[in-house]
């Protein structure tokens, strides 16, 4: 028996402390160490010039069943301040999307320049309101099948809530092993739409561990979410009443599903509820989803079938939408049990998101010189990199998430929802109401919070460190359309300053 699992198992009080005591000295003494060097990246295909920071990235071996799982990630250390700073994990959505949709279009140091390609290599250039200018960060790639994460046994590949929890937990205490001296450095972990789920399920996991005593012993402080998935009745009725509010419906049309609905639009009680809904999304058709003032942008997928179509909005009603209903971009449609892959766990078909742009990632992620420079294995071995991924089968195993919050926030952990209130793929409406109904007192009352002397969304704080916050005009990514505002309430929370 290793020395880490004797303590883990000592019973003692006593002992514990000893122990406690030994594995602190054996974590400074490895952290003189620096981080593992075959992991550091050099240089990039596509950008020119120095690094901003140091980066880091490759995999981390789990246990599988059977076989290995192999996690991918990218961390980057702080422009600021790396020994104090806080360590962010970052995790997208999907279920099944790859965390390099946040690091190449939304918070990551780099964006791609549009119209620029070098070849055919597109070409990168920096990002000023990169959240590593202010924080250590890991995007990774879960669960095992999406990105550039992939497994020798494609069973590896079914999944669901609690597994890809306990993943990423074994995941961080494996990391922390190779980076031990970020140990003593609050952690906090992050994600948008179905990272909804992930956040809090993975934080109750870290939380259990730090209970018992596993080691290395992370510093967790708490998360935040982003237009994330929480529950099927709050997040399920939404959509009607932000439709209404942002315009997008007329009043009859609103009332008639107030009338023959009763309020239920998740869970439709009438033939009649059915068909006044079948209204609203026809009235929505013609909208990018995830985020109602921007274009929808038609790939190449979408472009043929759109031509056939004969009608400009022909992409929202032909073959994508038919993949929808496995993959629902990165949130997930509560009326559908599993997001199987498109023939059995393993293959992997190219798959576009509607409205997404994705090419130039596409093309930049599947380019193997740049899977040589970030150490991650060839296409041949880990699969093409897709947006989302098509190998993954994935069921949703644990309901809401409320009572997670509940006994997170219990726990004195730092927890800030935010919303970018232009999103219909989940409804800042469900989100706003499902925080109110915590229970919690209010002691920031509804308010604006400013960028630049201007109003950027809206804040309403609660006691137990709970925070609900809106982003004006942004839609489902929010750093990818007010990279500017979602640099500046992060950076604030992360520092514990007033937003």
């Amino acid at each position: 028996m290793s020395f880490k699992n004797f303590c883990i198992r000592a019973d003692m009080t006593i002992l514990k402390f000893i122990c406690s005591i030994t594995l602190a000295l054996l974590l400074t003494v490895s952290s003189v160490r620096a981080a593992p060097k075959e992991s550091l990246i050099t240089s990039l295909p596509g950008f020119e010039g120095p690094l901003p920071s140091e980066h880091y990235a490759g995999y981390v071996t789990i246990d599988g069943s059977p076989g290995k799982k192999n996690l991918f990630y990218y961390f980057i250390v702080s422009e600021r301040n790396p020994s104090k700073d806080p360590v962010v994990l970052w995790l997208n959505g999907g279920p099944g999307c790859s965390s390099f949709d946040g690091f190449v279009y939304e918070h990551g140091p780099f964006k791609f320049h549009v119209g620029k390609p070098k070849g055919n290599l597109p070409v990168l250039q920096l990002n000023s309101f990169s959240w590593s200018k202010i924080s250590n960060i890991i995007y990774l790639d879960s669960p095992c099948g999406v990105g550039l994460s992939y497994s020798n046994n494609p069973k590896n590949y079914v999944t669901g809530d609690l597994q890809t929890a306990s993943d990423t937990h074994a995941f961080l205490l494996k990391w922390f092993e190779l980076y031990p001296e970020f140990i003593s450095n609050p952690f906090y972990i992050s994600g948008e739409s179905y990272a909804g789920v992930y956040v809090p399920t993975l934080a109750l996991e870290v939380v259990k561990g730090i209970q018992i005593g596993e080691m290395p012993r992370i510093n967790f402080k708490g998360y935040m979410v982003g237009n994330g998935v929480t529950d099927e009745t709050f997040d399920g009725n939404a959509l009607v009443p932000f439709a209404f509010g942002m315009g997008l419906i007329s009043s009859d049309i609103y009332e008639a599903c107030q009338t023959t609905c009763g309020g239920k639009f998740y869970d439709p009680p009438s033939e009649t509820c059915q068909m006044n809904l079948e209204k609203v999304k026809q009235a929505l058709s013609g909208l990018n989803e995830y985020d109602i003032l921007e274009p929808c942008y038609p790939n190449s997928e979408t472009k043929n079938e759109s031509e056939k179509a004969n009608t400009p909005l022909g992409f929202h009603q032909t073959g994508v939408k038919k993949k929808q209903t496995r993959m629902f971009g990165r949130a997930s449609p509560f009326w559908t049990t599993s997001n199987a892959g498109a023939s059995s766990p393993g293959s992997q078909e190219e798959l576009h998101i509607p409205c997404v742009d994705d090419e130039a990632a596409v093309a930049w992620l599947n380019n193997e010189a740049v899977r040589k420079a970030i150490h991650a294995a060839p296409a041949s071995v880990a699969g093409s990199w897709w947006i989302c991924a098509t190998r993954v089968e994935y069921s949703g195993d644990t309901g809401s998430m409320i009572p997670y919050h509940k006994n997170l926030t219990s726990q004195g952990y730092r927890v800030l929802i935010y919303s970018g209130d232009h999103d219909t793929a989940v409804p800042f409406t469900g989100t706003q109401a499902w925080t109110r109904s915590m229970g919690y007192k209010i002691i920031d009352e509804w308010r604006p919070w400013m960028t630049d002397d201007q109003v950027a969304g809206y804040l309403q704080g609660y006691d137990n460190n709970f925070t609900f916050l809106t982003i004006k005009g942004a839609g489902h990514m929010v750093p990818q359309t007010r990279p500017q505002e979602a640099l500046e309430f992060y950076s604030r929370w992360l520092d514990g300053k007033p937003i």
